[in-house]
């Protein structure tokens, strides 16, 4: 077969290296927990969420990317470079957000973000002023006297000015207010139809569902799943709180024995039921009930681990 008739489907494309791998990756501090053997890889122009309760060993693995810790064993590649030996040419390339963020107080938010940019040697001033004009900041503002979710965006600012094709975000919306925080998503979301791609820490469940492609769930140091987000949507739980207008009887709890709805608790007139999937029945049968009162706030992360992460490990 001559070059010329050749298919595209003949011609062997290589896979696209992830952007981001881990591989056995474990910190011990001492006999205490870090994180142990996270096997990870984050593909180019994804943006993935890193989710986990406070303490699971979110930002260890985050400080492991950055060689701000050494692993204890195993290894971390960036741009198929190593995170240690590598770390100098991995910092040009990426953009960072630390959970702790802590900035020079003396500064303006203004001279700070020049100075960074300085230290770059990237000409930033375009993208400073539509980031904070999108972020509703005034650069003028000196830093002590900002509040803590002002200095959140100048923290988010400084991140994103240089254009980096990698995001590592830690808990990036802490101390945002709503409006701020979906402004904060549509310009994550630009990021990633730039070819961009963004690892995100969080503890919000609804956060990582509005932005983020998969998820990777972390429990005590140990990666113990990795979700696409529309499979996680099928599976987060929601609490439901029912009163009656009467006392609670056994034939209201037979009534809501249906796949996706578990009682929880009851006491005279109360119920507490966990709920996920399509609630659609659940309603159907409930509008046939006396219900004086229903409280069914937002799924929260706790209790979706406890029903699906509670007690899953990888060895």
């Amino acid at each position: 077969m001559s070059n010329e008739s050749k298919t595209q489907a003949d011609v062997a494309v290589p896979p696209i290296a992830p952007v981001l791998r881990t591989s056995g990756l474990t910190k011990r501090y001492g006999k205490a927990r870090g994180i142990e053997g996270l096997d990870l890889e984050v593909a180019q122009g994804e943006i993935f969420g890193f989710l986990g309760p406070n303490g699971s060993g979110k930002t260890t693995t985050i400080r492991l990317l950055l060689d701000l810790l050494h692993p204890t064993r195993g290894r971390a590649e960036l741009f198929g470079l190593d995170s240690g030996r590598d770390s100098l040419a991995i910092r040009r390339r990426l953009g960072y957000l630390p959970g702790d963020v802590a900035l020079y107080e003396d500064m303006t938010a203004k001279e700070l973000l020049d100075l960074v940019a300085r230290i770059r040697s990237v000409d930033c001033e375009k993208n400073q002023r539509s980031l904070a004009e999108r972020l509703g900041m005034d650069l003028r503002a000196r830093i002590r006297a900002c509040s803590k979710g002002t200095k959140q965006k100048i923290a988010i600012i400084q991140a994103l000015m240089h254009d980096p094709e990698l995001l590592i975000l830690d808990e990036p919306t802490l101390g945002l207010d709503p409006l701020v925080q979906r402004e904060f998503y549509q310009i994550l979301l630009e990021q990633k139809t730039a070819g961009r791609t963004v690892f995100l820490s969080s503890h919000i469940l609804t956060e990582v569902e509005r932005v983020c492609d998969r998820v990777g769930i972390i429990r005590e140091g140990r990666l113990v799943d990795v979700e696409h987000v529309s499979d996680l949507k099928r599976k987060k739980v929601r609490k439901m709180e029912l009163v009656l207008a009467r006392s609670v009887t056994d034939a209201d709890v037979a009534q809501l024995k249906m796949e996706g709805v578990e009682l929880v608790g009851r006491h005279g007139n109360r119920m507490e039921l966990a709920v996920h999937g399509n609630i659609e029945r659940l309603l159907s049968i409930l509008s046939a009930m006396p219900v004086e009162d229903l409280v069914f706030p937002e799924a929260t992360l706790e209790d979706t681990f406890m029903e699906f992460y509670g007690d899953r490990r990888k060895h």
